[in-house]
């Protein structure tokens, strides 16, 4: 099967102009999540069931998670098969990658609009070019290849297009392991092509725990020249954020080697008040957090610690006012992922990734950990090893966020390596 890396490498290649189509195509279509007030992702899988709908996939299946939020009621995860040497018996490669784009964010800040698409200089410009479809795009050819040559993989490929991902995958990934377990073995390989860097050098074994929190204080608006007669949100709210970002760098400071980078990091992003005058001392503030832990770190224990020093904080500030006590502060979880066990870095999809890249590209990799959350992380947790990687230029989530053309091609090409090494 490894003879056949020549010839596949020029299929794809004679591809190039394809591919770039279909990528446009995708990009035009705005499979933003209802819960950025948008539609979801059914527009966008109809596109891709319209334009592989002749290719001979062996089975294609479309799996719709029920949202009454989103067109047509549903979240569409679309699993396309092409078995293997050994038919539906063969071993089991998953590529995965997500419909689901996030909003365009600033319109000003775009040189063309985020949803027509624009070719220029080797690249594609639009919102969700990198992020995801120049890897969706790569997987799907790389099959095409095999497919147009006669030949069949050495191991069956299953392709999975899902939604949801930029929100949680509770529409996505996360609900077909739940409601549809059968899909998945332990024995599965899987490569989830979101994440990487510019030279295609890097493999993702490990990932940090996620944990978002926003803390909610509540005290009682008043006119600014008197604050007596109320109790400033805001300034407790400040207080609280800053003396808790320096008390969890403190407390959870251990390092490790393995992540870039190497410490769990604790970010304040985000804060809201209903004061709209500089006159006004708000009565609620919010302060959002976005923590990266590292998976040694308990989530539990670091929650505690954030509810037992606002419990702190809120003493030093206590007040009656209407024979209510205040202030009052709500910490409230907004997402959460206990990282899994890393995948080993001697698993078979580690060692199969590596001889492809250095077969093709003649470089050797880096091994490690992010703090990113991805697919792999759910895969991880059912015990079946999987690695994020792809050759990327990292303008994920920018205005002017583009897919490089090279990148799309070449890893198509190590993609399909490992369908055949």
């Amino acid at each position: 099967m490894e003879s056949h890396l020549p010839e596949i490498s020029r299929e794809i290649e004679g591809l190039r102009d394809e591919m770039v189509r279909t990528l446009v195509e995708l990009v035009r279509i705005p499979a933003i999540s209802p819960d950025y007030g948008y539609e979801g992702e059914y527009d966008k899988a109809q596109k891709l069931l319209e334009i592989i709908k002749d290719w001979p996939f062996d089975r294609v299946e479309v799996y719709n998670a029920p949202d009454e939020r989103a067109k047509k009621g549903v979240r569409p995860n679309i699993l396309a098969y092409y078995y293997g040497e050994e038919g539906e018996e063969s071993e089991r490669l998953w590529i995965l990658t997500h419909l689901d784009v996030v909003p365009p964010g600033d319109l000003s800040k775009w040189e063309s609009d985020p949803f027509k698409p624009v070719v220029k200089e080797g690249k594609v410009y639009g919102r969700g070019a990198e992020d995801n479809g120049q890897s969706l795009v790569a997987s799907l050819y790389a099959v095409k290849a095999l497919m147009n040559l006669g030949i069949r993989p050495k191991r069956t490929v299953i392709l999975a297009f899902v939604s949801d991902e930029e929100t949680g995958s509770e529409y996505g990934i996360g609900w077909l392991m739940r409601n549809h377990p059968e899909l998945f073995r332990k024995d599965d390989l899987v490569l989830v092509p979101d994440g990487g860097n510019e030279d295609g050098t890097f493999i993702e074994v490990a990932e940090k725990s996620i944990l978002w929190f926003r803390l909610k204080v509540r005290g009682k608006q008043v006119h600014a020249s008197m604050p007596e007669k109320g109790l400033n949100a805001h300034r407790v709210a400040l207080d609280l954020a800053y003396h808790l970002d320096r008390f969890l760098h403190e407390k959870y400071s251990r390092r490790d080697g393995l992540f870039e980078p190497p410490e769990s990091t604790f970010e304040p992003t985000m804060v809201r008040n209903p004061a709209d005058s500089p006159n006004i001392a708000p009565g609620e503030h919010e302060v959002v957090f976005d923590c990266r832990v590292l998976p040694d770190y308990s989530l539990d224990e670091i929650l505690n610690d954030v509810k037992t020093f606002s419990e702190d904080v809120r003493g030093a500030y206590l007040k009656e006012i209407d024979g209510k006590i205040l202030p009052e502060i709500e910490v409230e979880v907004l997402q959460r992922l206990d990282a899994p066990k890393p995948t080993d870095p001697n698993s078979e999809i580690v060692r199969l990734l590596r001889e492809a890249i250095k077969k093709l590209r003649g470089k050797g990799v880096r091994v490690g950990g992010i703090g990113g959350g991805t697919f792999a992380a759910y895969f991880r947790k059912l015990g079946i090893p999987a690695v994020v990687w792809a050759t990327l230029d990292e303008t994920a989530h920018q205005p002017n966020e583009y897919a490089r053309i090279d990148n799309m091609v070449e890893d198509a090409k190590v993609m399909a390596a490992l369908f055949v090494l």
